[in-house]
């Protein structure tokens, strides 16, 4: 790993800043962070464990919930324990291939949680504005082919981003990230070349994903408002209108907390870095804290079998 004028030549190890200015309370600001972990384990487990037990929640709607809960055990498990380690235990090196490892297992989540945000609209859209035909077009068999395409379409999309970095930049300004996980934009900007392709490329896959279904779900969402306002009883509307309401609050704090932490890394020189590297870290922590309190609250057949297990428990 040869230095020259200030430079590093493809470093083999990085070491993590942490939240840049917050360095001498990092020890404190982990303890939410770990319990909102904790709590985010505790509960998307729970619900994994409900749906998985209770054969009257084998529907699409469920199996998806499913998947966004396994989703984000598997996103918060990848980013927490390495940020407690910088925290607590003074762990702030991490190899260059686990780095981009890393980066590649957190944005291939990030693009299944939104795949499985926009699977979730549709199947209300089709259960709303088609009930009768939803059990034939939401067959297992299509549910089977959206799972597989929610997880392969960014699995596949985040390779060209890790082979941009490994194979075109060389030399790095430092060895030094700050950031407390590998993020695409803040190991990119650690280079001395053009990074140009990969600043597109990040933003055309970024747009891909997000963005796509970003917009996707607000027009199964406008079409879904206008046949629940044309239903003819104010009770059918109700019920239609509250069986959207976790989805709606889910997409909602997911996708606000997204384009924070785009535009944040985007105006750096506007925002205070700890505020820019605190929002980030909250994007990947708050869904999987949110979600299974906002399900678990707000379906109602979630909630009776939660209220069911722990009677039974009580009552033996």
């Amino acid at each position: 790993m040869p230095i020259t004028n200030g430079t590093v030549f493809m470093p083999s190890v990085l070491t993590f800043i942490g939240i840049p200015g917050l360095e001498t309370i990092q020890c404190w600001i982990g303890i939410p962070f770990c319990a909102m972990y904790i709590i985010a384990l505790a509960g998307n487990s729970l619900l994994l464990i409900i749906i998985k037990t209770e054969p009257s929640l084998h529907e699409p709607m469920y199996i998806f919930l499913a998947m966004l809960g396994a989703t984000d055990i598997a996103l918060s498990t990848i980013i927490v324990p390495k940020m407690l380690g910088i925290f607590w235990f003074h762990l702030p090196e991490i190899y260059f291939d686990v780095c981009l490892f890393q980066m590649w297992l957190i944005h291939t989540f990030q693009g299944i949680e939104s795949g499985v945000l926009l699977a979730m609209a549709l199947d209300r859209y089709v259960a709303i504005c088609y009930p009768l035909r939803h059990a034939t077009i939401f067959n297992r068999q299509l549910v089977t082919h959206t799972a597989v395409g929610v997880i392969l379409r960014p699995a596949i999309l985040v390779i060209p981003c890790l082979l941009l970095i490994k194979c075109r930049l060389k030399f790095y300004r430092t060895k030094l990230i700050s950031h407390t996980y590998c993020e695409h934009m803040a190991l990119v900007k650690l280079a001395t070349e053009d990074v140009s392709i990969n600043k597109f490329y990040g933003l055309l896959g970024a747009f891909i994903v997000g963005g796509l279904d970003f917009i996707l779900i607000n027009l199964s969402y406008v079409q879904i408002f206008i046949t629940v306002f044309h239903l003819p009883q104010k009770e059918a509307r109700l019920k239609a209108f509250n069986t959207c309401v976790p989805h709606i609050c889910v997409f909602f704090q997911f996708y606000l907390l997204a384009f924070f932490s785009f535009f944040t890394h985007r105006s750096r020189s506007y925002i205070p870095s700890y505020i820019h590297i605190t929002l980030s870290n909250l994007y990947l922590l708050v869904p999987p804290f949110f979600n299974p309190l906002v399900y678990g609250v707000k379906t109602k057949h979630i909630r009776d079998k939660v209220v069911k297990m722990f009677r039974s428990k009580d009552q033996g």
